[in-house]
This record gives C-alpha cells, structure tokens and sequence, in this order.
C-alpha cells in the first residue's frame, strides 16, 4: 500500500500546470466542518481517486473551472469563457464550490495542457461522478453522454486532441433532481425532515490519463477464502484488446504468488493456506497486487491493487437461529446508519481526511459496521473502510421509479454500483430497495444481484416491504429495537433503530431542529443508548438477531439524531460507554417496581379528576376500582392492555416497598400520551407525546430524594387526546459491574 501515497506525492505538480487562474472563496454556508478551512484551488481533493486500478502518470483536474447556468436549447459555449466559477468537485449547491446556488443546468469549461511525454498515447479522460447527466466535448467536438449521478464514467478522448497547446474541455449537465425520476437518494429541491440540500454537477474527481493502445480498463477480484486463492480477472479495452497478463501478490516486502495467463479470462492465484490471513474488522488485513499487461516483450501497461481475504455467508447456530458469518463465524453486526452528507461539501466531503475521520470515529464509538444510506460514496470512502475494518451494507439510492424507463435506468445503475465497488473487501451486502421507495421486481432484482455478484448477501429490502426473498429479513423500528420473527432460511436484522435525538448550540444547520426522541442532555443520551443496546443484545440472544443498524452517525440539516454533531466537532455522548454498549458490555437494570409488561400488577386506578392531595401516600383512595396493569385500549404499539382505559384521563396509585438505600434509580414507562408520575406526593417525571415501548426516563432530583425505604407510593396521571392511548410505570435500579 506504500505505492499509493507515492503516487499522490507525484501528481501534485501537474495538477498545479492546469489549474485556473482566478480569485476565489468559498460561499458562507450555515455550518462547516474544521478541514473546510484547508480546501484551496491548489489542493482540491488531490489524492489519487481509485486505490484498487492506480497508475503512475494521471492529472487531476480538479480545481477552479468556468461555470454557467444553462437553458436546453443553449449552443455549445466551445471558445468562450463563462461568467462565473465553481471549484470542483464540490457539487454547486456546495458552499466549498464557491456557487452555492441551485440549478438543473449547468456549463462546466476549462483547458488544460497535457504532459509532452503524453504524446504518442491514448489519453482517457475519467469522472468520479457527475449527478446526473453529462456530455462531455473536447476542443468543441462531442465526446459521449452519460446517465447515472453515482457511477465513474471514462471517455476516451485522443481523436479530439490538438496536437499542442491548451485543450479545452466542457461538461453540460442535466439534474432535474426529485422533478425526474432518476436515482437521487434523498436529495430535494426543497430539504427539511429526512431530505437534504441536492447535489448537482461534478461531484467527484475529474482526472485524465495516458495508456497504450491496449490497456487494463478493469480487475475484477473474487477472494475464495475456502479454496485459499484469489479469482482475478484482467479485463482489457482499446483497439487492440488481450495481451498476457503477469500477477504478484504481496504481504508487504514478502512475494506471496504470482502467476501468468492470458488476458481476459478468469484464473486462479493460490494464496499458500498455511501463511493465509483473512480480512476481519479486527485484522482488516490487505494484501497488495500488481498486474502487468504484455505483448511478447512490450510492456503495455501496470496497476497495482489490493484485496482482501474474506467469506460472508449463513448458517444455523447450537440454538438453531440463523447467522450471518464472516469468516465461518457468527460476528454480530453493530454499525450506524450513514448518510454521507458534510455541511461546506453536501454530498463531496471536504478533504480525504475527513472522508477517514467518520470511518475511524465510527470504529472508536466500538461499531465494527456500517450502513452506507441511499447513496454510493467516492471510492476512496470505501478503501479507508477496507484499511481500517468497517463491514459495509450498501444500499442503492432510491428513485420513484414510476414509468418503464425510468426502472430500466435504476436496473442500470445499480448493476454499474455492484461492478464499480465489488472489489472491496468491506462491502458485505447489496441493498436494492429502502422502505419500499420505488420498490418493484424485488425477486427479480434479488436474483440478478445474486447471480451478478455471488460472494455477498443480498437484502431485497431494509424495512417495510420485504418480499420473503434474499439473505435477511430486515425491519426498521423507532426508537425500538425489534427483531423479525426467525426463519429457517433466512438471518433477522434491524436495519433501523435509535433516532435519539440531541441539538448542541452551535453546531446545529438550523435554531430549529428534530430528533425521532429527544434526549436532555450528554449524559441522557448515553444512557438511553445503553438501554437500546441492552435490549438489542437480548434480541440477539433470544431472538436470533444477526445484526442492528442504529440511526444515526453524524446529524444531518435539521436532523440532529447523530452521535455527532453535523459538523464534526462534538461527539455528543460518552464515548467510552457507547463502545462498551456496542460490545454489549451494558449495565444491567433490576426492577424494584415492576411494570405490567410481562406480568400484571394491580393498581388503584379512577377515570373521574380526585381530589387535591391524590398524589400523597395519605390520600383515602379505598373508593378507586381496583386491576391490573397496564391500562388502555387494545392495538395501541407495544402495549400490553390487561385494564381497559378509553376516556380522556386516568389516575393510578400503586404502593411498593423499598428494603434499603438503592444505587441508581430510573422511571420505567410506557405512555400514550402526556403522563405525571409522582414518588411519595413529589413529582418525579414528567413527558409528553407518546412512546411505543417500554423506555426509562430520569427521576427528578426532587423525586429521588423522596424514594425512602419503607412503604412508598407511585401515583400517576396520564391524559390521551387521540389514536391510541396506554400507561404503565415501574422503577428499576442500574446494577453496574465491579
């Protein structure tokens, strides 16, 4: 992997030889993280930007670039300069592009000049990505278009060089964003809730290269970990196609193989098993490849590469629930839900050092997973979740899919997203459809991706609408957990739980903001975590839940249910605690007042408003009904109604005995809608809305101190005004382990 950070070094001056010249600045945004501040003209994501397919010579073209907003019937601007510009490949909407507008149109130009030791080649010229359709001219002749806002994209554009001097090259893009029908994820013209600013234009880096007339386009690379070798196949393009092939693996210094055959064909490059190592989030080890293409003794052409050695598959466990595997054994998957959205870069993270920051922050917090959410990640995103052990789900983003051509667009560009990123090691399951947006042909699609791409899972869909078709059965549940119901042939996961939800000032895209259950502060949103993760673990444990993805990583606009702020800058609960959970490590809880949930307890319970001082352990209630835990109507979520309870209002009291002074003491309450709770006359708790489950919630100071041992009362008051309604309360202690 040395080869690599050389190369990068290499380019830089040449990338410099065909910046633009101008003034430039970025945009004021709401809100950027702390490597915006690093992103200049001159440096504009320079790294190479394809770590599996690296060639010595290339030249960035990132940087400054003419812009101007365009009209469908606009001519070519070939020759002329336009009136403003953007720095790519921060997409325009973007305050590090310098534009921050929106647009559907939009002319991109700059020239360039080649390298004189160019000539004689072919010259390719590559895009990242380009959101949604391009078509790409060179010295004012047509290249070719391309359709697909997530895919990388190459033309080879020698026939239209001039032989010396500037080239000049111009890009007009089309993105009618959530007014098409194309995949755009959950970019909308107008953000709020769970869609976010769009990203139009280039996105990704734009970069040209010199090849030979018959060169390497592609590897495809299949590890076998039982047959102890790797599937390589060295596909070649140009007008002279084929050639011999040379491949050499590498443990560092050490020559693990190598092995000569043709171009163009699947072999087989044994790994010794005796000194075989295998990628695990643990040990993500990689092994490094070269590959030389030849005619006779003409060198035409070198990459290096790597891969890593890996099996994802299923099986039954002693208790018969069935697994997800990862090297022939049953690691339970934890990982955050992420979206890939940055605040100064929307979709197009400022730096590469940020890209690594939210993969290694994701690995701190103790996730050994992660689920990359409706939209496809440059590929340097996925060789950092390669080199630092990040188990990846990746979904397809999604689309309306409403008419037969725009389904026939999805199918392309999600069979492009499995051929662009089947290399990586990381990348573990393909997700077609989320929530059923855009949902059809499910088992059509699932058999395809299975055929497409063998060596990995297939989720037909993460929530709603499964179609009892793929690997796993996956539900979403808020704030949850869950876990489906165990299969004989497929594995249950959560593909959604969590939205705890905490706004830091400062740190926030706007004052106002949300979260799925708001959290009072650090300290409550750890400890709602650990009760999250508690619960997953028993899920795993008595339910045959092979993995949990928990919502979310980082906030997104007005969304604040990450663990960190949108800005990077705060991880917002104890660090520490959150990886122990991860690892299952969680404090226990006793219940020193149970609640009805799994056996019900008797209340004194009235529907008519008492008089003051119910609360008090004084207070004559003898004229109250008498039953049992809980109270409300049949259907509402999560209940467990034993005591019908349909008017407006309840009051219930409930004495206990407590034997001694307690350790830590939490509310354990279920509520449909606004509750009081009161300990012994205090108030001890207060919420409103309504939860769907069993959730604690922290005494009151006040409260606390009024839990004395002996006999104490528990009084309650609870007020529904529509849907459903329900109310039940306990007491539990955090048993934490010495």
């Amino acid at each position: 992997m040395q080869y690599l950070s050389s190369v990068l070094v290499a380019t830089m001056g040449l990338w410099t030889m065909a910046a633009v010249a101008g003034p430039w600045a970025p945009a004021k945004g709401p809100l950027a993280t702390r490597w915006a501040a690093a992103v200049s003209p001159a440096n504009a994501l320079p790294e190479y930007p394809r770590p599996q397919l690296v060639r010595r010579e290339w030249l960035n073209l990132n940087g400054l670039w003419q812009l101007e907003f365009g009209k469908p019937d606009d001519a070519v601007p070939a020759g002329k300069d336009l009136g403003r510009q953007v720095l790519v490949p921060y997409p325009i909407e973007s305050a590090l592009s310098g534009v921050m507008e929106h647009a559907d149109r939009v002319w991109y130009r700059r020239t360039v000049e080649l390298p004189a030791t160019w000539k004689g080649r072919r010259v390719l010229l590559h895009f990242g990505a380009v959101d949604w359709e391009a078509t790409v001219y060179v010295n004012g002749k047509e290249i070719g278009s391309h359709r697909g806002g997530y895919d990388g994209f190459s033309f080879d554009v020698t026939e239209a060089l001039q032989p010396d001097g500037p080239q000049e090259l111009i890009v007009k893009v089309f993105d009618p964003t959530d007014q098409g029908d194309q995949p755009r994820g959950k970019q909308v013209l107008k953000p709020g809730g769970i869609f976010y600013t769009p990203c139009t234009g280039i996105w990704q880096t734009v970069w040209l290269e010199p090849v030979s007339e018959s060169h390497i386009e592609r590897l495809v690379l299949v590890p076998e970990v039982d047959a102890s070798c790797l599937r390589l196949t060295v596909v070649t393009a140009g007008r002279q196609r084929g050639g011999t092939i040379e491949a050499v693996v590498r443990d560092g210094s050490r020559e693990v193989a190598r092995v000569e055959a043709g171009a163009d064909q699947e072999i087989r490059v044994p790994i010794p098993k005796d000194t075989l190592k295998l990628w695990s989030p643990e040990r993500p080890f990689l092994y490094d490849l070269a590959v030389t293409l030849q005619k006779g003794q003409e060198v035409l052409d070198e990459v290096t590469s790597y891969f890593g050695m890996r099996k994802i598959d299923l099986a039954k466990d002693a208790q018969g629930f069935v697994r997800m595997r990862l090297n022939g054994e049953f690691a339970f998957q934890i990982g955050p839900l992420d979206q890939g959205f940055w605040p100064d870069g929307i979709y197009t993270a400022p730096t590469d050092e940020a890209l690594r920051y939210d993969i290694e922050v994701t690995r701190q917090l103790g996730f050994n997973a992660t689920r990359k959410h409706v939209k496809v990640e440059p590929e340097r995103w996925y060789y950092w979740c390669d080199k630092l052990g990040l188990l990846v789900w990746q979904d397809m983003p999604s689309a309306k899919n409403r008419t037969p051509e725009a389904k026939q667009q999805f199918e392309r560009e999600l069979v492009r997203m499995v051929e662009g990123l089947r290399n990586h090691p990381s990348i573990i399951m393909w997700i077609p459809f989320n929530e059923g947006w855009g949902q059809h042909d499910t088992a059509r699609y699932v058999e395809r991706l299975k055929k497409l791409d063998p060596s990995r899972l297939v989720n037909n869909a993460s929530g709603w609408t499964d179609q009892k078709v793929g690997h796993v059965h996956d539900v979403h549940a808020y704030p949850g957990p869950a876990a489906p119901k165990p299969e004989p042939d497929r594995a249950g996961v959560l593909g959604e739980f969590g939205g705890l939800g905490l706004g830091i000032d400062g740190h926030t895209w706007t004052a106002k903001h949300w979260g799925y259950r708001g959290t009072a502060g650090r300290d409550d949103l750890t400890r709602r975590y650990q009760n999250l993760l508690r619960a997953v673990y028993g899920l795993r444990e008595f339910q045959g839940l092979s993995a949990a993805i928990y919502t979310q990583i980082t906030d997104v606009e007005t969304e604040c249910n990450g663990l960190l702020t949108y800005d990077r800058a705060i991880i917002k609960p104890d660090v520490e605690k959150v990886a122990a959970a991860n690892r299952g490590q969680v404090p226990k809880i006793r219940a020193v007042v149970p609640t009805s949930e799994t056996e019900g307890f008797a209340w004194r319970y009235t529907f008519e408003k008492p008089a003051e001082g119910w609360p008090k352990p004084g207070f004559d209630d003898a004229a109250w009904k008498e039953g049992p835990g809980g109270f409300g109507t049949k259907g509402t979520p999560g209940s467990v109604v034993r005591t019908e309870w349909k008017t407006p209002e309840i009051w219930l009291r409930r004495s206990f005995e407590v034997p001694g002074t307690q350790g830590e003491m939490f509310l354990m309450v279920h509520h449909d809608e606004d509750v009081e709770i009161y300990l012994n006359g205090v108030l001890a708790g207060k919420a409103t809305g309504f939860t769907v489950g069993y959730e604690e919630m922290a005494l009151t100071p006040e409260g606390r101190q009024a839990l004395r041992p002996g006999k104490n009362v528990l009084a309650v008051h609870c007020k529904q005004t529509q849907g459903g309604q329900y109310i039940d309360v306990g007491i539990v202690e955090v048993v934490r382990s010495r």
